[in-house]
């Protein structure tokens, strides 16, 4: 029976571009793959054809030597044989291009490998500068106390399984492809259960709340992430634990807002302070007080930046600053003597006590004054 054309099986042009082949064969190889059509036994055989098609095109040499010769320059026919570097198996090819197909490709010990573990952790601000010891509660699989692991009933253990003879692997040969696929006896285990454990059913682990201790350490941010090697899920049949992935989020502060490694506060001042000048004491985050000195005129939104006051730098024994803007409130509900006052106040004002708004409204008058024109 003739092979169908290579092109025709990509679903491509002849002129196809490298990276138009490798979409089109991304797309077959996920449409054919074999763990995804576990009960269509032409899945497979298709699946080796896009491989042995992509092998080809893929290689300007190769690919060269079919648009000459068709299949003939790959069987032989040319009496040379096949090129010298072909005979590769096409699962190695399908590894590159997708990885672990979300982990149904097994390999080794690593097969049985738990899950890792994510958990959301909710800290303050001030714990996020001073650093603390959390305790966290974390549901996963433990390892089963019953086999010790093994998934076997006491007195009897896990044997060899006699189909891939321990490897967790099996392969077919055909032509210069080699095929290699999980075991479907053993799940990758490279052994099998005869008698399984009745608490865990074989699988050598069960579910249980775990009680970790983590270490926070001064300076983390908002997503840090802590890793906790070995404290995710037991590994099926005694496979190595997966980690535990601490991610942790800061919550927002009444006072103060963060940016890096510093901290910044908002102080409004009263009117007569910001006018006259005089001291404001503004919280730290480490609980203390920071003494400020406010010059007279001082005008709303300007910072005093106190050096190493701010926030802990992880991994550094410095620390960043605290800026203090200040805001300066107007008075409200005035009593008549108050008004009376202030009043009294605004005529004696010019426009040396308020160059700011003396020098916008000039400006205004004076963009009128051109529009008049």
């Amino acid at each position: 029976m003739a092979k169908q054309d290579y092109y025709e099986l990509l679903g491509v042009d002849r002129t196809a571009s490298e990276s138009e082949l490798k979409s089109a064969f991304r797309k077959m190889a996920m449409k054919y793959h074999p763990d995804r059509n576990p009960d269509n036994p032409d899945a497979e055989k298709s699946f080796k054809e896009v491989n042995e098609a992509y092998d080809i095109l893929k290689d300007g040499q190769k690919r060269a030597a079919y648009d000459q010769f068709g299949h003939e320059a790959f069987e032989g026919g040319m009496g040379g044989g096949r090129p010298q570097g072909f005979a590769s198996g096409f699962s190695d090819i399908f590894d590159q291009m997708f990885g672990d197909l979300g982990g149904s490709r097994r390999s080794g010990g690593d097969g049985n490998r738990g899950s890792d573990l994510r958990y959301n952790l909710s800290i303050s601000l001030e714990e996020a500068f001073t650093g603390r010891q959390a305790e966290v509660k974390v549901p996963t699989a433990v390892v089963c106390d019953s086999c010790d692991g093994s998934g076997a009933a006491a007195g009897s253990m896990p044997i060899t399984c006699r189909t891939c003879q321990g490897t967790g692997r099996v392969r077919a040969q055909q032509g210069f492809f080699t095929i290699e696929r999980t075991c479907g006896t053993c799940g990758g285990a490279g052994q099998v259960i005869e008698n399984p454990c009745g608490k865990c059913r074989g699988t050598g682990r069960i579910q249980k709340e775990k009680n970790l201790d983590v270490n926070i350490p001064a300076g983390v941010e908002e997503g840090t992430r802590i890793r906790l090697t070995g404290e995710g899920e037991a590994g099926a049949r005694n496979g190595p634990p997966g980690d535990l992935y601490i991610f942790l989020s800061v919550e927002e502060h009444p006072i103060f807002t963060r940016s890096g490694g510093d901290i910044y506060c908002h102080v409004p001042l009263t009117m007569t302070l910001a006018a006259l000048g005089g001291q404001v004491e503004v919280p730290t985050l480490g609980g203390g007080r920071a003494r400020i000195n406010i010059p007279a005129g001082t005008q709303g939104g300007k910072q005093f930046r106190l050096r190493g006051k701010g926030m802990s730098i992880l991994r550094r024994s410095d620390r960043g600053d605290l800026y203090v803007e200040a805001g300066v409130e107007t008075p409200v509900n005035l009593s008549k003597e108050q008004k009376k006052l202030m009043e009294k106040f605004s005529e004696l004002t010019n426009e040396k006590n308020s160059p700011e708004s003396s020098g916008f409204f000039a400006k205004v008058k004076g963009l009128w004054e051109d529009l008049k024109d």
